[in-house]
């Protein structure tokens, strides 16, 4: 008999990448930005705390990290910066919002061979419009009978989602890269989760480490593993979070 019924992915980094995109701007932010900033200042970090209060407004996504940048630029440098620099700022927005979906590896096949036993469904967050048009344009959505695009990932809001698609959250299992938003919420409800960690992750989703029920955790290297895992269909083996990191 199998353990679950319905197999749960995140998208942003666990199948196409993202953040290293996200990384690549704060970097090329800092570069623009520090120049006009007074001497002391951690310009990088100094972004991040405005993403941080901005998150009940803006949510999550290019977007709202755009806004963030420039409201960071004009706070950090008071208001001194070139306004060449918030133009190249919106330009790198608007590139990263239209830039084609890069997949990671093995994520097609993995998702063809475990369609086959499993119902997939995708549940993912950020903002409406783009992760719309990524799953549109990635080639992927004829996997999943039902796309969730959510502001944020809660065990309510899980919960609400499992009642709506009709599983119980004991038959889910979901797959993610991110311990904050697609492992801890899905496991306070009952449910199994996978965590496939991602080389990179912002840091307003890192999480102290846990001590996880391996009965209803599992870490894999790569979601080529996924399949095998599955086949097994016994109890996660794992290491729990935290052990390597």
């Amino acid at each position: 008999m199998k353990s679950f019924d319905v197999l749960a992915f995140d998208a942003d980094d666990t199948l196409w990448h993202s953040e290293d995109g996200f990384t690549a701007s704060e970097l090329r932010f800092v570069e623009l930005v520090a120049p006009f900033a007074p001497e002391g200042i951690d310009v990088r970090a100094a972004l991040t705390a405005v993403e941080r209060k901005n998150l009940p407004v803006f949510g999550y996504g290019v977007k709202a990290f755009g806004l963030s940048a420039v409201e960071a630029a004009l706070t950090i440098t008071d208001g001194t910066v070139a306004t060449s620099v918030i133009s190249e700022l919106l330009d790198m927005v608007r590139a990263t919002l239209t830039e084609p979906v890069r997949l990671l590896p093995h994520v097609p096949e993995v998702l063809a061979a475990v369609g086959r036993d499993y119902r997939l469904v995708l549940i993912t967050k950020g903002d409406l419009i783009h992760q719309t048009r990524k799953v549109e344009t990635s080639g992927l959505a004829h996997h999943f009978t039902d796309v969730e695009i959510l502001l944020e990932k809660d065990p309510q809001t899980y919960d609400r989602i499992f009642r709506k698609i009709g599983v119980a959250p004991q038959r889910v299992c979901m797959v993610g890269n991110s311990v904050r938003s697609d492992i801890l919420p899905v496991m306070a409800l009952g449910g199994t989760a996978v965590h496939v960690p991602y080389p990179l992750l912002w840091e307003l989703e890192h999480v102290d480490p846990i001590d996880a029920d391996r009965h209803h955790f599992a870490e894999l290297e790569s979601i080529a593993d996924l399949p095998a895992w599955l086949a097994a269909d016994q109890a996660p083996t794992g290491p729990a979070y935290g052990s390597q990191i």
